[in-house]
Formats: structure tokens, C-alpha cells, sequence
């Protein structure tokens, strides 16, 4: 099986070799020698790990980090979440321990940065929160109902127009990082730009979320290995993650400083 996430699309999923890919799904009578098949339960039990894990880092991160030093914290934890993201993503290693690893300091960044929202516009957090949930259960309820059809094109879509917004961010922090006030405008509160930037980016966010539900409904239906299920958790932690984050951006440009 190959999944249609780009976040672990790929030798991730086709292991060769004995592996866990696409012709041993397919085979007939195919039966794992040393693992049962996943099943639905198998992803809800390690997304919720995954996710409490990352609530609970956030939570002391928060607590914990003085402002002081809340930048030092945040380049260490985004550099080893990269790098724990790499290797899963290339490495093939998605299990309790890296998942889990990677879950715990993807909390430290993103309760550092949302202390710092919060600090400034005050409620700003509960609210991207709330918009997240009711963003996780608007497309649950589309790829449900069969609304957007997952199909290799249109995976293809939202693998082309996640790396485009990533490629914006990135010219747009080198230009700032040259002289840019604002960049290319696309994190600037006083420009239209910025505010179509981020709802594009929620929407790709959900779209991402549904190649989740996708893998995790494919996966169950092919027997997947019991292993996946570390895998679908860790796509789901990134795609929601990244609705937070752009949701609470773009709830803060409507927020008044305090």
C-alpha cells in the first residue's frame, strides 16, 4: 500500500525486503508472520498518545520556560524536531519511541509560541484551539460523507500546494532576514496578503488531514501491519498541528494587544 500522506509517503511505506508495501498488501491471502493487522482502535489509542504527550510538553513548556530564555528553548527543540521528523519521515522508524520523542518536543515549540501569542493577545490560544477541533470535525464529517474524494490527484494537489506555502515561508523569512520589514508580506497584520495566506494554509492543513483519514481507512482495509498505526498517528499530530498554529496566527491579526 502506498499512502497518499506526503508526510510519510514514499520508502517509508514500502519497505523492501520483507517489508510492509504496496505487493505484500495486494497478494493474495497475505498474512503478517510476526505482527497482527491494524485496526482503527490500534490509530485512536496511539493518536491520543501521541497527542496527549504533545498537550502535556506544551503545558510545561509553558510553565516552565521564562520568557528570557523561551528563544534559546525554541531553537533547540525546533532543530531536534526536524531532526526526529527526518528520521521518521526517511529512516522508516515510525514506533512508540520516536513518535512519541518527536510528540514531546514538537510540544516544547508549540507551547513556547503559544505562550508568546497569548502573552499578546490574551485568549488568542483557547480560541485557535476551539477552531482546530471544529476544523478536525468539519473534515472528518467531508471525507465521511464522501464530499472530497481522496484520489491520487488530488493527493498530488495538496502534496504541490503544501510545498508552495513552505517555499513562500521560506522567501519570505529570507527577505525579512535581508532588510524585509514585513518579508513578501505574507505575515504582515496590516496586509491583505496575510490574511489569505493563512486561511489558504488552514484549508491545505485540512486537506492534509484528509489524506490522513484516507491512510488510516486504507490501511485498516488492506492489513496494514500493527506498526502503521504509529505512523497514521504521527500524520495526524503533523496536519493538526499545523491548523493550530495557522489558526491561532490568524485569529491574532483580528486580536488587539494587550
Amino acid at each position: 500500500m502506498e499512502s497518499r500522506n506526503p508526510a510519510f509517503r514514499g520508502s517509508a511505506f514500502d519497505q523492501r525486503g520483507g517489508g510492509y508495501g504496496g505487493a505484500a498488501y495486494a497478494a493474495p491471502g497475505y498474512a503478517p508472520a510476526a505482527t497482527r493487522a491494524m485496526t482503527m482502535d490500534d490509530v485512536v489509542v496511539r493518536g491520543f498518545l501521541t497527542l496527549v504527550t504533545l498537550v502535556a510538553t506544551a503545558a510545561l513548556a509553558w510553565a516552565l520556560v521564562p520568557t528570557a530564555r523561551a528563544a534559546p528553548v525554541l531553537v533547540v527543540a525546533l532543530i531536534a524536531e526536524i531532526g526526529i521528523w527526518a528520521f521518521i519521515a526517511f529512516g522508516r522508524k515510525a514506533n512508540a519511541a520516536t513518535v512519541l520523542a518527536f510528540a514531546a518536543v514538537y510540544g516544547v515549540v508549540v507551547g513556547i509560541v503559544s505562550h508568546s501569542y497569548n502573552d499578546i493577545y490574551h485568549g488568542v490560544v483557547f480560541q485557535a484551539v476551539v477552531g482546530t477541533a471544529l476544523a478536525f470535525g468539519a473534515t472528518l464529517a467531508v471525507y465521511a460523507l464522501r464530499i472530497v474524494r481522496v484520489t491520487p490527484k488530488f493527493a498530488r494537489f495538496v502534496m504541490a500546494a503544501g510545498l508552495a506555502l513552505i517555499g513562500l515561508m521560506l522567501v519570505n523569512w529570507v527577505v525579512y532576514l535581508f532588510g524585509g520589514d514585513h518579508g513578501i508580506g505574507i505575515r504582515d497584520p496590516g496586509n491583505p496578503l496575510a490574511y489569505v495566506f493563512s486561511v489558504v494554509a488552514i484549508l491545505v492543513g485540512c486537506f492534509f488531514l484528509l489524506l490522513d483519514f484516507d491512510a488510516v481507512e486504507t490501511g485498516v482495509r488492506t492489513g496494514a501491519p500493527e506498526k502503521f498505526a504509529w505512523y497514521c498517528a504521527f500524520g495526524l499530530v503533523l496536519s493538526l498541528v499545523w491548523i493550530y498554529l495557522e489558526i491561532l496566527r490568524l485569529l491574532s491579526y483580528f486580536s488587539g494587544r494587550d
